[in-house]
């Protein structure tokens, strides 16, 4: 049975037949919001779903709370990172323990389909020796206007399996329709840590209002939470 996390809860990364999780996906999904329009002295009423664009990313530090790697939408122009200092988005990890899936733009519609709109692969096995934690985010990118609390659903996994097929569910977090999320744009969801030579794993659900800004994600995780 997939672990229900909660914020602030410290897990293990072992499986139920005691062997230890290693490699396994990040995935996000989230669904489209739906709206009511009116025709002219209200009627022809019908309902509408809007594009929600949220983006998955993670970070990726040393001992000492120092950048490694990030690993976050390439859609971005270079110049939007460049601009701060920041790593441009791409695909895979320097180190080629992590891949991110091409990025969602609109999120589910006519419902939850079951599969994932953004993933990040992950393979403990390859990441680089210096890496120590690895901090996994959401921002929404677009529409401007919305937050975490008006989106359907938005709800974080680590599974077995591949961004095309769901194996094993190993744990979830829930995120929409809570309203500590209402106004917020920007969520530190976890992270995973090693800890005497074994990787586990954070829940954090610290939830910020960053004007729809990846830069400013980041920077907060590298000033108030890597070190």
């Amino acid at each position: 049975m997939a672990i229900q996390l909660e914020k602030g809860q410290r897990i293990n990364l072992e499986k139920d037949n005691g062997a230890k999780l290693t490699n396994f996906c990040v995935g996000c999904n989230w669904g489209a919001i739906v709206v009511e329009r009116t025709g002219f002295f209200g009627f022809g009423a019908r309902k509408e779903e809007l594009d929600v664009d949220v983006d998955l990313s993670c970070v990726m530090v040393d001992r000492q709370g120092q950048l490694v790697d990030t690993l976050y939408s390439p859609l971005y122009k270079p110049a939007f990172f460049q601009s701060e200092g920041l790593p441009v988005g791409k695909d895979w990890s320097a180190d080629q323990s992590m891949y991110h899936t091409p990025d969602d733009t609109e999120g589910d519609k006519g419902g939850d389909d079951g599969l994932d709109n953004e993933i990040i692969t992950v393979d403990l096995n390859k990441v680089n020796p210096q890496i120590d934690q690895i901090f996994f985010f959401l921002n929404i990118y677009q529409p401007d206007n919305i937050d975490f609390h008006q989106i359907p659903y938005v709800a974080i996994r680590m599974y077995e399996g591949t961004p095309e097929k769901v194996k094993s569910v190993f744990a979830q977090y829930d995120v929409a329709k809570e309203s500590q999320f209402a106004g917020t744009n920007a969520l530190i969801m976890g992270k995973l840590y090693r800890r005497n030579g074994e990787w586990k794993f954070a829940a954090i659900g610290d939830a910020f209002d960053d004007r729809n800004d990846l830069r400013q994600t980041v920077r907060r995780i590298l000033t108030s939470y890597s070190k």
